[in-house]
């Protein structure tokens, strides 16, 4: 196996922010606590970092709602100075890419290098988009019946909460704070504990920008605390969660038991990806790999079920499982690293024992299924065959690297297993058939399909899921739908 692992390095870069951001000032906790944020490439602590809780949270939503008064200043700022704010956060995040980088492959166990070509770009976009929004987000004139002059206003929700996932986050952060600074609304957002860190840069770089006090809060701490205060707190109006659709459920039910808050879920996802005889191979075995490796397979839309047409099908896997057998793991800050870690040590386990349920249930393991070296959080890149839909590793989001392979038949065959799971979030096609395209893309029920091609993202594309893989669309102008209310105003003429 080519797969390695070289000794962790170490980085110079100094971390410089573990505390609270509220009302544009950096605060220790209300009780003083802090927890430590783990390099999940070596098990050793990062920093120790302040935790938030209920009581910090009751803090950041005053802020919050201080700020969003419609006398202070972020309510009277001008849309077009609104996004010349947004496009100085872009600014300056570019212009410390490299730290931020940095810091993201530290906390998260990514490669530096994937961090800092596919996350940053993605991110920077999204913010620059969304500044290109703020001027522009408007309302209707409607000929009503009668002596009238009827409109409307795109107005914004209000305090809005966010919490958002370890697995992209400063990619999550942006996805979350740009349409929702763009719509005018203030923001308490929660962090994941296991990613704390290029959050709470960005936060300095948020004031750096010249933000007003209060628009943005910044909180990292933990979900059952922090985040279950912001799902029940009172007076926000809107949250918005990105992660299991497990907590998706709490968070829903926690709006509709408080104060019927708005909410938006981008949940999990067992998506389907689809290989048919005549797709070309080495872009299907390609796209395929990179659709449930990437980012150590810590993916919402990972293509975790492999669908390979029966002729081709003894093929795809010697070839798949070659491409997993050079995939190299190691050190995050080496170039030739295409895999680190995962996050941290519960996610570790959870991923080895979804392959011990594999092998158990008579999946064929392929290769990898193992830990590599005896420091940190690393899986060995993982192929079963002869999986069947019934299985665990079918049905049940693994959330790492673990490529699932099943033969099928025929089309309608292919449909009803493809749609007969709980999620609805992504799906992918190979094929040089637009027509067997176009079928798949009609009849597979998910928000995203992507046809020859896997993880194509863009600020301007909206993002989100069928069933249970969430409610409401993320980026795009389906993103700012989100963050808006829309107010009918008639005047009798």
């Amino acid at each position: 196996m080519a797969t390695v692992v070289t000794e962790p390095q170490t980085s110079k870069i100094p971390i410089k922010q573990t505390k609270i951001l509220i009302d544009n000032k950096w605060v220790p906790s209300v009780s003083g606590k802090t927890f430590d944020t783990i390099n999940p490439a070596t098990g050793q602590v990062l920093a120790s970092v302040a935790e938030a809780d209920a009581a910090d949270v009751d803090l950041a939503v005053k802020a919050a709602r201080k700020a969003f008064h419609s006398k202070a200043h972020w309510r009277r700022m001008s849309a077009s100075e609104r996004g010349k704010l947004i496009n100085r956060l872009a600014d300056l995040i570019e212009k410390n890419a490299d730290e931020l980088a940095t810091l993201e492959s530290l906390d998260n166990g990514k490669p530096k290098h994937v961090a800092a070509a596919a996350d940053l770009p993605l991110v920077i976009a999204c913010y620059r988009y969304y500044a290109g929004w703020a001027d522009k987000i408007q309302g209707k004139t409607i000929p009503i019946s009668g002596d009238y002059f009827c409109y409307t206003r795109h107005e914004p929700v209000g305090v809005v909460g966010q919490i958002i996932p370890w697995n992209f986050p400063l990619l999550m952060q942006a996805w979350k704070l740009a349409p929702a600074l763009a719509c005018g609304n203030t923001v308490v957002l929660k962090v994941a504990e296991q990613t704390p860190l290029s959050a709470l840069r960005v936060g300095e770089l948020i004031l750096e920008a010249g933000f007003p006090e209060g628009v943005v809060n910044i909180l990292p701490g933990y979900g059952p605390t922090a985040g279950g205060a912001i799902a029940r707190h009172m007076d926000i109006d809107k949250v918005a969660f990105t992660g299991s659709t497990e907590v998706g459920h709490l968070i829903m039910k926690a709006a509709a038991d408080t104060n019927l808050k708005r909410v938006t879920l981008e949940l999990g996802g067992k998506s389907p990806n689809i290989v048919f005889a005549d797709a070309d191979m080495n872009e299907a075995v390609e796209g395929s790999h990179f659709a449930l490796f990437f980012n150590q397979g810590q993916c919402c839309c990972a293509g975790s079920r492999v669908f390979v047409e029966e002729k081709v099908y003894d093929e795809f896997v010697s070839r798949s499982t070659e491409r997993a057998k050079r995939r190299v793991v190691g050190n995050p800050l080496d170039k030739k690293t295409e895999q680190g870690p995962q996050v941290d040590k519960d996610q570790f386990d959870k991923v080895l024992g979804y392959v011990e349920s594999g092998k158990k249930e008579g999946a064929k393991l392929q290769c990898g299924g193992e830990r590599i070296g005896e420091h940190g959080y690393f899986v060995a890149p993982t192929v079963f065959a002869d999986v069947k839909d019934d299985m665990k590793i079918a049905q049940e989001e693994i959330f790492g690297p673990v490529m699932s392979i099943l033969k099928f038949k025929d089309m309608d065959e292919l449909v009803d297993r493809a749609n007969k799971t709980i999620y609805g979030l992504a799906a992918a096609v190979w094929t040089r058939d637009i027509g067997k395209a176009h079928h798949i893309a009609n009849n597979v029920r998910a928000g995203t399909v992507w046809v020859n091609c896997f993880d194509v993202f863009d600020a301007a594309a909206p993002f989100g899921g069928f069933k249970q893989s969430g409610l409401g669309r993320e980026l795009g102008e389906y993103g700012l739908q989100q963050y808006s209310e829309i107010k009918t105003v008639t005047v009798k003429l």
